[in-house]
């Protein structure tokens, strides 16, 4: 059977093994997918996740359970020699290995882009993985928890002051949800007033979230405005050292909670790659999904998602190119898997062409934004909408229920507010108390002369008197050699 290897167990590639193990052909070919992860992430769900509004493990798709007929490899691919048709394969445990292929499938995703701003790299955290969003939840919890417990002082300030850098989607609403997160926890902390919480996001252009209207961003602007939330326009980043944050404008203070959203890159496992890479790093692919360009074709290799450069016929893309989001790499996803099947039987390739239906952006609990063409919805509508829509894409029915459960629950109950912070040292605890056993007693050491001596002519060691002394219980303790002494 040709073996397809899919690279990546993200959107594109989660929705490309999924439908292809919908349509291929029992015996037709065998699928493997490869990433260091066992579950897909369902990214727009992040901001909710950091909020507190859905369980973390119910924004995963865990690949085991959902690809059946999927051969699953928890693994780097470190490198690709497509001419040989091989792929080197980097276990989380264990020596590297070669794998061979027929066809490959590049979804490597992207990772956070970051400036050489000094501090960014040691005090910030990004927002692209289910580990952040849920160490940004505990880290407010926690510090929300020792504010309470400090007077009015500049370590309290720096505890209760949250900075996002990036003014597009991804900042946007993790900035809303945390300010709607912080402001419904005041309830619960009685000794922290509202006044006392500080938000601060920077975004180096003239406008935030360019996906909607000029109307519809300033009209987002002035709601967090009325909700305490500040946003810094034509400022940059400066600094982050101790997490003192410095900007373009003066402006100066300190947080200890940074983070970083402005912008993504495609993955850097494309440099140890013979595929070719445009000039912004991304894989060279075609309409149809196949790499290569126009006027060439590479074959047998394809390519989706955030780390291909996909021509948008529908004209709407940045440069000509699709814009790196989760609505085009499950849609790249499903029509790779189609056009997958359609070479292996010898069909008729299909171009992506998908318009964009519009951007929908959740900003906290009852508030959204959503823009299509000239269409605008502001509000508790539009957060239906973004509900409504995130609700049904994510995939499965059984992640389905979980999501949408935990929204029901939450509008009874209320969002779960207990921090687990010490999860990241989940030892700590048992280590402080633990028994150890004590050092042995070093045996005496041997006169010099004597050590030269040979065995055999060595002066004998003098027997040691045996002495056996009461336990508390009675049981015998024996001090030098022998056997021990019942002292009952």
């Amino acid at each position: 059977m040709p073996r397809i290897l899919i690279v990546g167990g993200g959107y594109a590639g989660f929705y490309t093994a999924w439908k292809l193990e919908k349509w291929l052909r029992p015996g037709e070919a065998e699928v493997t997918v490869v990433d260091p992860l066992p579950y897909m992430t369902y990214q727009p769900f992040l901001p909710e996740v950091a909020a507190g509004s859905i369980e973390p493990r119910h924004a995963i798709v865990p690949l085991r359970r959902h690809l059946k007929k999927t051969e699953i490899v928890a693994a780097k691919v470190t490198g690709i020699d497509h001419a040989s048709k091989t792929a080197t394969i980097t276990p989380n445990i264990g020596e590297p290995y070669e794998f061979a292929y027929d066809q490959i499938v590049v979804t490597a995703g992207s990772v956070s882009r970051t400036f050489p701003i000094p501090g960014v790299a040691d005090e910030a955290i990004g927002l692209k993985t289910i580990e952040e969003a849920v160490a940004i939840r505990d880290r407010i919890l926690t510090n929300m928890d020792k504010a309470a417990g400090l007077p009015a002082g500049p370590e309290r300030d720096r505890l209760l002051t949250i900075v996002v850098v990036g003014g597009g989607f991804a900042g946007i609403e993790i900035f809303a949800e945390l300010r709607s997160f912080v402001s419904g926890l005041l309830k619960q902390y009685p000794e922290i007033k509202f006044e006392d919480t500080h938000f601060h996001l920077i975004e180096a252009m003239g406008r935030i979230m360019p996906e909607v209207s000029l109307p519809t961003s300033l009209w987002v602007i002035k709601n967090l405005a009325e909700r305490g939330a500040e946003i810094h326009l034509d400022t940059q980043l400066k600094s982050a050292v101790d997490g003192v944050i410095e900007l373009s404008t003066g402006d100066s203070f300190e947080s200890d909670t940074i983070i970083w959203t402005a912008g993504v890159m495609a993955s850097p496992m494309l440099k140890g790659t013979d595929l070719p890479i445009e000039e912004r790093g991304r894989l060279q692919v075609r309409p149809d999904l196949r790499v290569g360009t126009a006027d060439n074709i590479v074959p047998d290799a394809w390519g989706a998602g955030d780390v291909s450069a996909v021509p948008d016929l529908s004209g709407g893309g940045v440069g000509g190119f699709c814009v790196p989001n989760a609505q085009h790499a499950v849609r790249q996803g499903r029509l790779m898997a189609k056009n997958i099947v359609a070479e292996l039987r010898g069909e008729k390739l299909v171009e992506y062409n998908h318009k964009n239906l519009g951007a929908v952006a959740g900003l906290g609990i009852g508030v959204g934004a959503f823009q299509s063409g000239k269409i605008a919805v502001k509000g508790l509508p539009a957060w239906f909408m973004h509900r409504g829509y995130h609700g049904l894409a994510m995939p499965t029915w059984e992640r389905k229920i979980r999501v949408i459960g935990n929204w029901v629950f939450n509008f009874v109950l209320g969002r779960d507010i207990a921090s687990l912070e010490a999860r990241v040292h989940p030892r700590a605890a048992f280590e402080a108390f633990a028994s150890r056993p004590r050092p042995a007693a070093e045996a005496p050491a041997e006169p010099a002369a004597e050590a030269k001596k040979p065995a055999a002519k060595r002066a004998p060691a003098k027997k040691t008197a045996e002495k056996s002394l009461p336990s508390p219980e009675g049981a015998p303790i024996v001090v030098g050699g022998g056997d021990p002494v019942d002292t009952k």
